[in-house]
């Protein structure tokens, strides 16, 4: 049975990614810091396929390494999904409280790497890791500063990485909006109703999943298998 760990799986693309991972009768690792929200997805998931929920904070060093206990001698897919919005609305730059960005700095780039880190010894040949980013990361936003040059530097990570390990493939996918909590956050007393659901974006994830190489993609550009 193929292990998948996940982090931020409590809700939007994490859960919907274990949800589609789960018919496909994965075994399943997941994070998210609620813990009330995590045991709903883990007893949902529960009922379909084996999941352990561990919840935590992905920057804490003691909950990464619980994470990687619970998965076991061998990983098959490790999903970096957990993100820190920043502050809602979000501040311009120049007014960016400095304390509060390099928070969004943990959580966003150094427990990705982090975890990578962690899991290598565990990530056989052809395992596949995917840092999800953003379109912010790339499109210079007015306001999106923090966490629009997290991603951004979470981006350059996962394709060096995937540089430095040909033995695996690392995606950075851009899932494009999606009508997700964080989101709403993003844009507080807008009406987001127009955008996909995460569940519309899984099946180019998992397209890019079973087969593409290390690199970055847009999952709207995916034509799903």
């Amino acid at each position: 049975m193929d292990t998948a760990l996940i982090t931020g799986a409590s809700r939007g693309l994490g859960l919907a990614l274990a949800r589609a991972l789960a018919q496909r009768s994965w075994r399943l690792v997941i994070d998210a810091r609620g813990a009330e929200a995590l045991e709903a997805a883990r007893a949902e998931l529960a009922e379909v396929t084996e999941v352990v929920a561990i919840p935590g904070d992905v920057a804490d060093a003691t909950h990464r390494e619980a994470l990687i206990v619970a998965a076991g001698p061998r990983i098959d897919l490790l999903v970096n999904n957990a993100s820190l919005l920043g502050p809602s609305p979000q501040p311009a730059l120049a007014d960016y409280p400095l304390d509060v960005l390099e928070r969004v700095y943990r959580v966003n780039v150094l427990a990705p790497l982090a975890l990578f880190q962690a899991a290598r010894g565990r990530l056989q040949p052809g395992a596949v890791v995917v840092n999800v980013s953003s379109d912010a990361a790339v499109e210079p936003y007015e306001g999106w500063g923090g966490y629009g040059s997290s991603k951004a530097a979470l981006e350059q990570l996962g394709r060096i990485l995937g540089a430095e390990h040909p033995d695996l493939r690392v995606l950075v996918v851009d899932p494009g909006d999606m009508r997700t909590q964080m989101h709403q956050e993003a844009f507080p007393g807008e009406d987001i109703s127009d955008r996909p659901l995460p569940e519309d974006v899984v099946p180019a994830l998992l397209t890019l999943i079973d087969g593409s190489p290390s690199g970055r993609y847009q999952a709207g550009a995916v034509t799903p298998a």
